[in-house]
């Protein structure tokens, strides 16, 4: 379990601390649960990274390439040391825990298509109603913490301002956490109550602001569209809007949802919001076999 992966988002972090202060804060529900925090360094100076985004860092190109030596890649390779799968604190599972100045609510994000996150994912959607956001298909984003780890997903929460502790944050990231660790010691003990269907957001792809010829942000996120996270989109739907009024709007005839609007720490990464396809996908026996397989290691 993974907290600080970026270094100003505090809230979990600050949890931890209490965590350890008072050990009976959080049932493991007897689970082995190992906690950390990803970017010691970074959450000391309240800066998301030092030199590269820590949750960018899990790619084998740049692990595997000793003459990297940033302190990002060096923190990855350590964290993959001591609780990957064949590390000394070996772990199967990996939790990272997130905030994020989006108005996200609380969410579960996946990567890829893994049985097991997905399963793990339909059980807290189940209990909680959580939105899903699938990650995948994005060669611009690659190299996620969760993703080198047997089974792995993130607990966003939101919105939450850079650096500042804030009591709902706090209570919706304790919530979440125990609700996950009862859920998973149900499926220690043999005793899951899978639903029957889960709603997915898959990433489409990002979108950028409007941005001049030198690449300089030339329209704000509309009005309309801030702090509207998971409320779908169509055709003619207003997007950005400049200083002198002028409008842009989604341009296409499917109905998409927009994630992660105006996040801050995506203007780097170019990214105004991202675009998912609300999908309704059964929840398969190969999902339910997945656990089983996973909790018999």
């Amino acid at each position: 379990m993974i907290a600080g992966t970026h270094g100003n988002e505090i809230n979990a972090p600050w949890l931890f601390e209490q965590w350890d202060k008072y050990p009976d804060l959080i049932n493991t529900n007897d689970l082995k649960v190992a906690r950390t925090i990803g970017n010691p360094e970074a959450l000391q100076a309240c800066k998301r990274y030092l030199n590269c985004d820590l949750n960018r860092s899990f790619r084998s190109s740049l692990l595997n390439n000793e003459t990297i030596d940033k302190y990002e890649v060096i923190r990855a390779r350590e964290l993959l040391k001591s609780f990957g799968p064949n590390g000394t604190n070996d772990c199967q599972i990996a939790i990272d825990l997130h905030s994020t100045t989006s108005s996200m609510g609380s969410c579960l994000v996946i990567y890829g298509r893994r049985h097991i996150d997905l399963a793990i994912a339909s059980l807290l959607q189940s209990r909680l109603g959580l939105p899903i956001y699938l990650h995948e298909g994005d060669n611009a984003q690659q190299g996620f913490l969760v993703e080198s780890w047997p089974c792995g997903f993130v607990i966003e929460i939101g919105p939450v301002p850079q650096g500042v502790l804030h009591a709902r944050i706090i209570n919706q990231t304790r919530l979440v956490l125990e609700t996950c660790l009862e859920e998973l010691g149900k499926l220690n003990l043999g005793m899951p109550s899978f639903p029957d269907r889960v709603v997915i957001h898959r990433h489409i792809r990002s979108i950028d602001f409007p941005r001049s010829a030198d690449g300089r942000i030339e329209a704000y996120v509309h009005p309309l569209r801030q702090g509207d996270d998971w409320t779908p989109i169509g055709n003619g739907t207003p997007l950005f809007m400049k200083s002198d009024g002028e409008v842009m709007r989604f341009e296409e005839n499917e109905s998409l949802v927009p994630v992660f609007i105006n996040e801050a720490a995506y203007v780097e990464k170019n990214i105004a919001m991202s675009l998912t396809k609300r999908e309704v996908w059964t929840v398969t026996n190969d999902w339910r076999n997945a656990t089983m397989d996973l909790f018999s290691i």
